[in-house]
């Protein structure tokens, strides 16, 4: 087994690429297995299941969930949780609640910053999002000429420290990471030294959150340059973590981190897949 993929993300989030879409992209560029892996949200689960019936790549229905940790945003990767369990649904919600409460408040700033833009640009840009977020925000802004692309838009505006950046809820790690293994599920930290994240999240921290649940770490990722790398998979195997890696693919919408650009081991995989306990 070669070509494993496992953090993409459709339309039903910020990718470009709708399920069916992004399953039939992940044939073409060889992958054996791509994991669908939105933001916080499972609704492409059933589109992308159907469409890998249909040609020969297996689907790891997952998550990228939102979560803080230490005052640091952090993203947790979650695979195969069951998807009914109340609590976990719940704690999805609230974080989805978030994103959509932040919205009006990301337009009023830019309003205020001289761009007209509306909430409306926003929702035609999203299409059949579960939720609308910063990059269909940043969307909206290239569609009306004010930016050249997302990485402009957050720069500029969006980003931390930015004149349209808006606080969110966002899900508790250690909480989040209990939830997920509750519900049978597998959790992976993304990019945990990508964008600066890696103040929070140092040796002794992620050793902490593996004692609580925590089962690997994406290291092969393109926001992780090589010594980077080499250090996450020193700690990794130290503490006996399942060690990923992954395109982090978004269609257009993340010029770069194309399908199979980084993938993980199958022997890593298998690890990975031995751990889920739903059904």
């Amino acid at each position: 087994m070669s070509g494993i993929d496992l953090h993409t993300h459709s339309s039903r989030s910020d990718g470009t690429d709708s399920p069916a879409e992004l399953v039939g992209k992940a044939n073409a560029a060889g992958l054996d297995v791509v994991a669908l892996t939105d933001h916080d949200s499972t609704a492409g689960w059933a589109e992308a299941a159907a469409a890998a019936d249909d040609v020969d790549v297996t689907l790891v229905r997952g998550l990228e969930i939102s979560c803080e940790y230490e005052g640091s945003s952090v993203h947790l990767l979650a695979y195969e949780p069951d998807p009914t369990h109340v609590r976990l649904l719940d704690e999805l919600a609230r974080v989805l609640d978030g994103r959509n409460r932040r919205l009006p408040r990301t337009i009023e700033c830019l309003n205020a910053a001289g761009f007209e833009i509306t909430v409306a640009d926003v929702e035609a840009v999203a299409g059949n999002a579960v939720a609308t977020g910063r990059p269909h925000v940043a969307d909206a802004m290239v569609a009306r000429g004010y930016v050249a692309n997302r990485d402009e838009a957050f720069d500029r505006f969006l980003k931390a420290g930015r004149p349209a950046y808006v606080r969110r809820y966002v899900a508790d790690l250690v909480t989040m990471i209990g939830l997920v293994v509750d519900a049978g599920g597998v959790t992976v930290i993304a990019h945990p030294w990508g964008r600066g994240a890696g103040r929070a999240l140092d040796r002794d921290a992620i050793a902490g959150l593996r004692d609580v649940g925590l089962r690997g770490i994406e290291v092969d990722h393109n926001d992780h340059p090589a010594a980077v790398r080499e250090r996450l998979r020193g700690i990794a195997r130290d503490l006996d973590l399942i060690v990923t890696g992954s395109s982090d693919y978004h269609g257009n919408g993340k010029i770069g981190f194309d399908l199979g650009c980084n993938t993980t081991a199958p022997r890593e995989y298998e690890r990975l897949r031995a751990l889920i306990t739903t059904s």
